[in-house]
């Protein structure tokens, strides 16, 4: 699997930088529906995130203490981190 993943939500471009990742798990516990644990990875990848808020969405990816979460808007301007 790619280091870098990402997906469009809305009018939001949010990137899983899977090698920085080290599997806390914080934004899986702010949101498990849009965030889970691989299982053979240990790292952070995508499970729903276009059926979670928008802010709760942004918060889950606020909370990621090694930036591994990257969230853009529609511009390209980076809103997190």
């Amino acid at each position: 699997m790619a280091d870098v993943i990402e997906r469009m939500i809305g009018d939001l471009t949010i990137r899983i930088d899977r090698s920085l990742c080290v599997g806390f798990a914080q934004c899986v516990d702010e949101s498990e529906l849009a965030f889970r644990m691989d299982e053979d990875e240990d790292v952070v990848v995508f499970e729903r995130p276009e059926d979670e808020t928008r802010e709760r969405l942004l918060h889950a990816c606020r909370v990621c203490p090694v930036e591994a979460l990257v969230v853009l808007d529609a511009d390209g301007t980076q809103l997190v981190p």
